[in-house]
């Protein structure tokens, strides 16, 4: 009996212990199980996107409101059109909100920041956000200094 009881702590530890790693494995994914009722999608135009993916990030002040749906070439402009997922209903951001790609600390993922504005008028469904500052690669800045170093 003593052996049986045993048997049975130590199987149900094992199922806490796959729960608890289900759990963790959704919650750094980014993977979102409680979908929010309402969104809507605002795209945005880059000259550079380096590193950021679908599903990244989109945050304000630090909180996460949203999510990166789609990125696109635009072939004609050379630019990236990056298609954004904002939960809640359309009007919390005002026209003339900015958006940069910007780094998690030193070597962490890209998300989007956004920069709210003090225009009146609204962003609605579909809109596009007009200020963007793209992605600051390292790589670049490093060609860019040893460039200068040289003449």
């Amino acid at each position: 009996m003593r052996m049986r009881t045993i048997e049975i702590s130590v199987g149900a530890f094992v199922l806490a212990g796959m729960l608890a790693a289900v759990f963790l494995v959704v919650q750094v994914s980014g993977i979102n199980v409680s979908q929010s009722e309402q969104t809507y999608k605002l795209s945005a135009r880059f000259d550079d996107v380096a590193g950021l993916r679908i599903r990244s990030k989109v945050s304000m002040a630090g909180v996460t409101i949203g999510r990166v749906t789609d990125i696109a070439v635009d072939t004609e402009f050379g630019e990236a059109i990056v298609t954004l997922e904002i939960d809640g209903a359309p009007g919390g951001l005002t026209a003339d909100t900015g958006a940069k790609i910007l780094t998690e600390g030193m070597l962490g993922a890209r998300y989007i920041g956004l920069i709210p504005g003090a225009d009146e008028e609204m962003l609605a469904d579909g809109d596009e956000i007009i200020e963007t500052q793209g992605a600051i690669v390292l790589e670049n800045l490093i060609g860019q200094f040893l460039s200068n170093m040289g003449k």
